[in-house]
């Protein structure tokens, strides 16, 4: 093998063919996320997604960013939305979590909903919210990756984060000690 790195590239890229698919997940399950739920109107109805890869990019200018899964069929509603809203699920929120996961369906209805400063949906009782405008949208995968601009912001307001681990839910706890 060389140094320039060409012989690990052939390696990692051999290692990447043979990887399962379902070994891959219950890898990346270990790495605990928060949980959001992103929100726009689409035809003056609040819809909206599950995400836990959302993650902070940029703080100027203010940017974030989620995957939407390039089978979706709630991400194509949303990104043409003016605004859309990033809502930092509580932990008391799982059902939220799981109506915006679940494929097809009014995933909204009933559930209590107010306006961001700009008109975006924002799931009552999160722990904060994030309203955005699309910036930039990469294939990535079987997932597209948004980067948003964040417009305005609200919260953080009381309450421990909605966790997702090993496909499980849970709630954040300090470490003792």
């Amino acid at each position: 093998m060389n140094n320039n790195g060409t012989g690990r590239a052939a390696l990692a890229d051999s290692a990447a063919a043979d990887l399962d698919p379902a070994r891959l997940r219950d890898v990346f399950g270990t790495f605990a996320t928060g949980v959001v739920a992103v929100t726009a109107f689409d035809d003056g109805r609040p819809t909206g997604l599950a995400a836990n890869s959302f993650t902070s990019v940029s703080l100027d200018p203010p940017l974030v960013s989620f995957c939407a899964a390039l089978t979706s069929s709630t991400w194509p509603r949303i990104r043409g939305a003016r605004r859309l809203a990033v809502n930092v699920l509580a932990a008391n929120q799982r059902e939220v979590c799981e109506r915006f996961a679940a494929k097809g369906g009014d995933k909204a209805a009933g559930l209590d909903w107010f306006s961001s400063p700009g008109g975006a949906p924002l799931v009552a009782g999160s722990l904060t919210w994030l309203e955005c405008s699309v910036e930039h949208e990469y294939p990535a995968g079987d997932h597209l990756v948004v980067i948003a601009r964040v417009r305005q912001a609200g919260g953080p307001f009381a309450g421990s984060p909605l966790l997702f681990f090993r496909s499980q839910y849970g709630r954040w706890a300090p470490a003792p000690g």
